[in-house]
């Protein structure tokens, strides 16, 4: 008696599915290792990270809904049959009186301009210098990375290096600067060290725009 003899009528076997080459083909196509990689320049997601403004945008709102809400009230109070306030006769006589050329009204002009600048320079920057951004790994999510944080690693790397004593990092919106100070060992072979390890690191950051590297090496200094 044969296997499938003996096995029960209602056990079936289990049916089994083989990848076909064009499949293959496409989950390799479609795979990891094979797609545009991410930070690239035909990304638009890679650029600086836009501050929200809350402290400007709450403040401004603050002051006009204050200056709206009193000139209303004064308003209100006027259609009352009730006198202006003191501030409001006040400043209807300056501006009926003073002329055009007069430093009060050319200093409160200027004032005006200068905020009106300040506002619109803020609307239309992005901000947050302090953050970096990093290369896209997966759709829709962004990350950055604090400048401060960014120095921090770059400078334990440095310390790592042999002949190092101390090293002081800058790390800017397109630049790191390393000083470093070392009290044994040729000064070009730290230099030469210092430029592995911390372009390395600055590769490892996984940085959307790499940052130029600038070492300086010098002996400590005496007394």
């Amino acid at each position: 008696m044969s296997d499938d003899d003996a096995r029960p009528a209602d056990t079936r076997r289990l049916p089994t599915l083989d990848k076909t080459p064009d499949t293959a083909d496409e989950a390799a196509r479609s795979g990891p290792g094979n797609d545009a990689p991410a930070g690239s320049d035909e990304d638009d997601g890679t650029g600086r990270f836009w501050s929200a403004r809350r402290v400007p945008a709450a403040v401004v709102a603050l002051l006009l809904l204050a200056a709206a809400g009193l000139l209303l009230y004064d308003v209100a109070a006027v259609r009352a049959d009730r006198p202006a306030m003191a501030w409001r006769r006040r400043l209807a006589h300056e501006l009926a009186t003073r002329p055009l050329d007069n430093p009060w009204v050319l200093g409160a002009a200027a004032l005006a301009v200068v905020l009106g600048i300040w506002l619109i320079v803020l609307a239309l920057t992005p901000g947050l210098r302090q953050v970096l951004p990093m290369r896209r790994t997966a759709p829709g999510i962004r990350a950055g990375l604090d400048r401060s944080a960014a120095a921090l690693v770059l400078r334990d790397r440095a310390m790592e290096v042999a002949g190092v004593q101390s090293v002081r990092m800058k790390v800017g919106r397109r630049k790191a600067k390393a000083h470093a100070v070392s009290h044994f060992r040729e000064l070009d072979e730290v230099r030469a060290d210092l430029d592995v390890s911390l372009g390395e690191g600055l590769r490892q950051l996984g940085l959307a725009h790499p940052l130029r590297l600038t070492v300086h090496v010098r002996r400590p200094k005496k007394g």
